[in-house]
């Protein structure tokens, strides 16, 4: 068995001493997260994540950069999507990451002192710049990582608030509204059109009342997604019916050349349903 050989196994025999020492030493005072957390649970989580990753990082020593980093980048990305890291500061993350960087160098230490025979002091130093530059493509990744997730979470509750900022409400049985309030730029008239065809699919709307009231500024991308909102519902059997359109949304509309001789309009939506009520008791 060579050097490198002794020391991975000399790591691994002592992954879980490292792990209960890392975690005895962390700061409960001033730690935030994961690292604060009083629940046994999350405790013994974080425990067995640090272990799992003292498996891997052993591995350094006897594995290629470019191997080790294809099965080391697995619990790399799981870490960096777990829910408890996800709510931890970032910088608190990277810090403990240096502080167990410091405790590999230390191993490192301890392993020739108590090693019976000459090691070649270069080997020494070689193993010392591989675990810091390790560390530091290990940060870095999750940085990376961490971002990437934050960025899917982040575009997810948007599409969501952006959803439930465009509900079709049912009205009676197949008639429905559907409220339109604030800014609506290019990316929220997309959703509005995906979000409206689906809920008069799904509840079977044959009537949709669309309130512009509470628009004030379209742009022409806005406006032509409107229309064609319209149309689209008209290939389902949705009749639809516009009210409360602003004077500079209709300007935008007639510059565009769009046409309104198919859309039933109404100056307000009060107008539009007593308008409809007088129609069905007739």
């Amino acid at each position: 068995m060579n050097h490198n050989e002794q020391l991975r196994t000399f790591l691994l025999d002592n992954a879980k001493r490292l792990t209960e020492e890392w975690y005895d030493s962390l700061d409960k005072k001033k730690a935030v997260g994961v690292y604060a957390s009083t629940d046994p649970e999350v405790i013994q989580t974080l425990k067995e994540q640090d272990y799992e990753f003292r498996l891997y990082i052993c591995n350094v020593f006897v594995e290629d950069e470019k191997t080790f980093f294809d099965t080391f980048e697995v619990w790399i990305n799981k870490i960096a999507k777990a829910n408890e890291h996800i709510r931890t500061p970032i910088s608190y993350v990277i810090k403990e990451f240096m502080r167990i960087r410091k405790q590999y160098c230390d191993c490192i230490e301890e392993f020739v002192s108590t090693y019976e025979g000459f090691i070649d002091p270069k080997l020494i130093n070689a193993w010392n710049e591989n675990v810091i530059r390790i560390f530091d493509i290990t940060i870095l990744k999750f940085i990376t990582a961490a971002q990437e997730t934050s960025s899917l979470q982040l575009k997810a509750q948007q599409e969501m608030i952006h959803e439930l900022s465009s509900p079709v409400i049912t009205i009676k049985k197949d008639i429905a509204l559907l409220p339109l309030v604030g800014d609506i730029d290019t990316t929220r008239a997309k959703i509005i059109l995906e979000s409206t065809l689906q809920q008069c699919g799904d509840k079977r709307i044959a009537h949709l009342y669309i309130d512009l009231s509470g628009v004030v500024i379209v742009d022409t991308m806005v406006a032509h997604q409107i229309f064609q909102l319209i149309d689209a519902l008209g290939l389902l059997g949705v009749k639809s019916t516009l009210s409360g359109i602003r004077p500079e949304v209709a300007q935008t509309a007639i510059q565009l050349g769009l046409s309104f001789e198919n859309i039933r309009i109404k100056s307000n939506l009060a107008q539009a349903l007593d308008s409809d009520i007088q129609i069905s008791l007739q």
